[in-house]
């Protein structure tokens, strides 16, 4: 009877100590996960590749549609992903745009907490935000370097339109309540992904693009300065499930030092090498994060 009360004893020591280890190590991987499309895809490699270095086990949950990616988060799919300020104060929160980028933050934050128990880790210098871009040899042509030049030129140049640009209202709207009428010399719609070839092709001088895009490392390309903020601002963070920051609090500074890293130029310059040059996006995101370690 004792010999079969010390091996339950024992067994019970060990299913103990395995639990404690368990709970300490918050019992699954972490799964980091991205939206779909190469800069999010990129980000959550480096994300994933940081918490790795830090000893926690990584689930990759990669190419999650980023109109239920937030849901995916708080249904408890996923544990974290890299987020934009602004798609989470109007997206997400349907908040009125605000063009500071520390009071968005700060809103953000303080909404996800209370309304979704999901915190937002230190945002970046990187903005993939709303812009215009312009051919470079037109802007070079009239001296345009802001929207504010622009503007003022708008009867010489073409516009190279995505058809619900004009009416969104982000869009010609905000731009014209801010900069005054912009009365093109010709506006025809194209799709998106063929912009930069009209440009290229001297079809049109200006159109609607994201401030990260990988083809504006092109020096045929110039990326107007949103002088007056008329667009808030899009900063790059990690959001994150409370119950996991709480089980990994080392997340936090792992992911805080990656943040600490990227800026609109480099991310920029990340997309190009997946996005023009054909490099896979694992391999860019090692890349870069051997080089911030």
């Amino acid at each position: 009877m004792k010999k079969i009360f010390a091996v339950l004893l024992s067994l019970t020591l060990i299913i103990a100590v395995f639990a404690g280890c368990s709970a300490k190590s918050g019992g699954t991987k972490v799964r980091v996960a991205s939206k779909d499309f190469t800069e999010n895809e990129i980000v959550a490699e480096v994300y994933a590749l940081a918490l790795e270095d830090a000893g926690i086990e990584v689930e990759r949950v990669m190419d999650v549609g980023s109109s239920v990616i937030h849901t995916s988060l708080t249904s408890n799919e996923i544990d974290l992903y890299p987020e934009y300020t602004g798609t989470g104060l109007i997206s997400i929160l349907n908040l009125d745009p605000i063009t500071d980028p520390d009071e968005v933050y700060n809103t953000v934050k303080e909404e996800y907490e209370k309304q979704f128990k999901v915190t937002w880790l230190n945002y970046s210098a990187a903005n993939d935000g709303q812009g215009l871009v312009i051919r470079t040899e037109t802007a070079e042509k009239y001296g345009i370097k802001t929207i504010s030049d622009m503007q003022k030129y708008a009867t010489e140049l073409r516009f190279a339109s995505q058809g619900e640009f004009d009416e969104r209202a982000d869009g010609i709207p905000a731009l014209e309540a801010t900069y005054g009428k912009l009365k093109w010399k010709s506006s025809k719609v194209y799709d998106n992904s063929l912009k930069y070839e009209v440009l290229a092709n001297d079809e049109a001088d200006v159109s609607p693009a994201y401030t990260t895009e990988g083809r504006l490392t092109e020096e045929q390309f110039t990326l107007l300065e949103d002088d007056k903020q008329v667009w808030p601002p899009y900063n790059l963070a990690p959001v994150v499930r409370d119950e996991v920051l709480e089980a990994h609090p080392e997340i936090a500074e792992a992911l805080n030092k990656v943040s600490a890293a990227f800026t609109t130029e480099n991310i920029t310059a990340l997309n190009a090498k997946v996005d023009i040059d054909g490099e896979e996006y694992t391999d860019v995101a090692r890349e870069f994060y051997e080089s911030i370690k």
